[in-house]
């Protein structure tokens, strides 16, 4: 009698398709492939209200941000809420283990709670807020990235991933023109959140002289520097600032960074989102300071 192969060639089958799933998403967390537009994906949201979170409530969501979240001990975590295929696809074996509320929940559950345009793969996590750090303890990092009043919170959390990538020991921005710590930055920073110092200051001239005082060395970039960033690194330890987009630095930060630079660039377009130009200006510096070091 012939074998019957088809429950294997349908397990078989399941499981690439899983592994395909999972590439697939983690292209689409690292920006390498784009995500499906909101009207192809969701219904629209018109008539979603946003929740009214406390003070002290973050809801992260996406498998990669719920992910890093969990492995990270600095995180206080409240509840997980997921789907059971994205408890397979965060490898949570036993919920237990955890140490924290869980709930089993629909895709359209975490739809009415994060809305319909909120890409949560299934997995939505409560946390607190990570802890608050402060400008004295980076006095060991060579190299720190400033913000001044980026809003958008895509932008902010690629820059974070750049930030990571290169071993930036913080990002600092205001508290005031500047995204909180939420759902959607942290799913823009794939993961980067809880990986760097992420610092809201009250006065961004007064931080830039602590840091100053700290022994940094704060280049300001902006497209009409009087010279290329190449050429402007000093020191040993170097504070890269960065202007919001259109509005570029405030005339407060360009009279207190040490020193102004520009990018050169020799093509057509003269000007890069600020999360490109951040991602430049911190490989330039750590060549820098590779040197500097040898």
């Amino acid at each position: 009698m012939a074998k019957d192969t088809s429950k294997d060639r349908s397990a078989r089958d399941s499981h690439y398709a899983t592994l395909r799933r999972q590439v697939r998403d983690a292209k689409r967390e690292r920006g390498e492939i784009p995500t499906p537009a909101p009207q192809k994906r969701k219904k629209s949201a018109e008539g979603w209200t946003p929740p009214q979170l406390a003070p002290e409530q973050v809801l992260l969501y996406g498998l990669h941000t719920v992910r890093a979240a969990l492995d990270n001990p600095e995180r206080k975590l409240i509840k997980l809420s997921a789907t059971q295929n994205a408890l397979v696809r965060l490898e949570i074996s036993s919920v237990e283990n955890l140490g924290i509320p869980f709930e089993t929940v629909t895709p359209q559950d975490l739809d009415k709670i994060l809305g319909p345009e909120a890409i949560h793969q299934g997995v939505m996590l409560e946390t607190r807020p990570l802890p608050v750090r402060r400008l004295e303890a980076l006095k060991e990092s060579p190299l720190l990235l400033v913000l001044d009043q980026v809003t958008d919170p895509h932008n902010v959390g690629a820059i974070m991933r750049s930030a990571v990538a290169f071993n930036a020991g913080a990002v600092i921005t205001t508290q005031r023109h500047s995204p909180t710590e939420s759902g959607v930055l942290a799913k823009s920073a794939s993961g980067a959140l809880e990986l760097i110092p992420y610092i809201q200051i009250t006065n961004l001239a007064d931080a830039l002289g602590e840091l100053h005082r700290l022994g940094f060395y704060s280049i300001g970039l902006d497209s009409e520097g009087p010279a290329p960033l190449e050429g402007t690194f000093r020191g040993e330890k170097i504070a890269l600032v960065l202007g919001s987009e259109g509005k570029g630095l405030r005339q407060k930060t360009r009279e207190t960074v040490n020193a102004l630079a520009r990018l050169d660039m020799p093509g057509a377009i003269k000007s890069l989102n600020v999360s490109n130009a951040a991602a430049i200006a911190l490989y330039a510096s750590r060549q820098f300071l590779a040197k500097a070091a040898s």
